[in-house]
């Protein structure tokens, strides 16, 4: 539990709305551009790199309401279920987890754990339905038309062309339409110069009301109907997550890799799991629990979350979040174009490099980067798994070589196809190794799993990648695309882009026209 004064939490409160405050600012620099209809500026591209954010500080005192933002079933006999909508009053809080009394809905006089990130404070910006921060623009059209969302749907989310600025997006026949919210020096907002609002709400109603120059009047939030996934599996497991195996059930094989095997569970008869086992003599059990230590460590939203462990017997066990769509491999080869076209490959890869651009900021390398090691969820949702590989780096003995690597032990085994020329030649993994293994999962991407290198053995590739050869731009991939992929694979590691650098490439691609190459235009 955390002990604050209540100066501390005024302080921390403050800080909070002071930054906040900053994140709205309207620029001086930046006159609106001219009206697309009756002077309400339409966004024709909001793709660049946004602000980095930490997210809020909760209240660390009892007596604040809070309500849920979605339904939620206890996991364990200390969880308290709860709908969205209920309001709850948190006890203790932390950073995850809070003990918290029910107030209203099916949590009325109960207590016990709620995730924290399934409620925000009453009355707050965070609680209103309409509200999706950090929603980018391809995410909320996707939302927006694929949710059964009647005409008129809508949310606000952080406009992705102008940090601290916003954006209204809006369902008009199948279609969504991007409007910019501006803040005045005055903390007010319009969307229209003519028309001025002192809250955020204000604005809401009054379009509600009338359409006023948006191309419909906004009718319902758009649903949210995918709850965010939860930091561990309950409270309990967040800082003690070593469990009883009697508590995972295994429903059926997902599939299998070079250290063991990968089933479908269920652990204590709430949750579903991914959970993947150790073959015996296949690998150092302490090389299985670096792998979990370093996953407990590492949280982003396209990163696979570990949950658990099992290492008291053998088999071990890894207990991770569940992908419903398996492998990317496996995903891009069942569809064959079928219903991915190439703005959404352009996204897959984008969503690859921002879990990637995660991993070079905590100094670690994946080593095995490919589109058998990246899972599918719902959506197009994709995660960066199988971190069996990973190694935090460590600095090289050379000063005057300035890098920090992994040097492969003698006889490690890797996937030739997908490894950097000097990973190959001398040993040495580094994240710019990881980058070249970026650009040949961009070729899995964009040829829909074929096989990198598709006419050449293992040996002839180790032979022709120092002379230069590099593979030729597959059909129907955009010039752009693949110019990135040839920028990954540049001899010299140096010379290759950051993941960071790949992620706002990428995201800049939507704005590419695609319908050259396919037949779904994305605007």
């Amino acid at each position: 539990m955390n002990n604050f004064t209540m100066e501390d939490f005024r302080e921390r409160v403050l800080m909070c709305c002071q930054n906040a405050c900053s994140c709205f600012r309207d620029p001086e620099d930046d006159p609106a551009p001219a009206a697309q209809k009756r002077h309400i500026e339409v966004i024709t591209n909001d793709f660049v790199k946004p602000t980095r954010q930490l997210p809020a500080i909760p209240a660390e005192k009892p007596g604040y309401v809070y309500v849920a933002l979605y339904d939620y079933t206890a996991r364990t006999e200390d969880d308290l279920s709860f709908n969205a909508g209920d309001k709850l009053e948190p006890i203790t809080t932390g950073d995850d987890w809070w003990f918290a009394r029910g107030i209203t809905g099916i949590s009325a006089n109960k207590e016990g754990y709620i995730p924290a990130n399934y409620v925000a404070l009453l009355e707050s910006l965070d609680a209103e339905p309409w509200y999706f921060p950090e929603t980018k623009r391809s995410d909320a059209e996707k939302m927006l038309t694929s949710q059964g969302n009647n005409n008129g749907a809508f949310l606000i989310r952080n406009c992705e062309s102008q940090a601290g600025e916003l954006s209204l997006s809006v369902l008009d026949s199948g279609k969504v339409k991007h409007y910019k919210i501006r803040k005045l020096d005055n903390g007010g907002y319009f969307v229209s110069r003519t028309r001025n609002f002192a809250t955020l709400r204000e604005l809401v109603e009054h379009y509600s009301r009338y359409e006023d120059g948006l191309c419909v009047p906004l009718a319902e939030p758009c649903k949210k109907t995918v709850a965010p996934e939860t930091h561990g599996l309950s409270y309990n497991t967040v800082d003690h997550w070593e469990i009883p195996r009697s508590s995972i059930k295994f429903l059926r094989k997902l599939g299998a890799g070079q250290f063991g095997e990968v089933f479908e569970g269920l652990w204590n008869d709430t949750t579903s799991v991914a959970v993947k086992t150790l073959k015996a003599g296949t690998m150092d059990p302490k090389d299985f629990l670096r792998e979990a230590q370093m996953m407990k460590k590492l949280r982003h939203p396209k990163l696979i979350q570990l949950y658990a462990v099992c290492t008291l017997e053998e088999p071990i066990y890894i207990v991770t979040e569940l992908m419903s769509h398996g492998s990317l491999l496996e995903h891009l080869q069942k569809d064959r174009g079928a219903s991915l076209h190439m703005s959404d490959q352009i996204e897959l890869g984008s969503q690859v490099a921002a879990g990637m651009a995660y991993l070079e900021l905590q100094n670690y390398i994946h080593r095995d980067l490919a589109a058998r090691n990246v899972l599918v969820g719902d959506n197009n949702v994709c995660k960066v798994a199988d971190f069996g590989l990973a190694r935090v780096f460590q600095m090289d003995n050379d000063e005057d070589s300035g890098e920090n690597v992994y040097e492969a032990k003698e006889g490690t085994k890797f996937p030739v196809k997908w490894t950097a020329l000097e990973a190959i030649h001398e040993n040495k993994f580094t994240i710019k190794s990881d980058v070249w293994s970026f650009g040949i999962l961009l070729y899995e991407i964009v040829t829909f799993g074929q096989m990198p290198y598709p006419t050449m053995t293992n040996f002839q590739v180790v032979q022709q990648l120092p002379k230069g050869y590099r593979m030729p731009c597959p059909p129907s991939c955009p010039k752009f695309l693949y110019e990135i992929m040839c920028e990954c694979w540049k001899e010299n590691p140096a010379d290759r882009p950051t993941f960071e650098t790949l992620q706002w490439k990428l995201e800049d691609g939507y704005d590419v026209d695609v319908s050259s190459y396919d037949d779904a235009s994305r605007y």
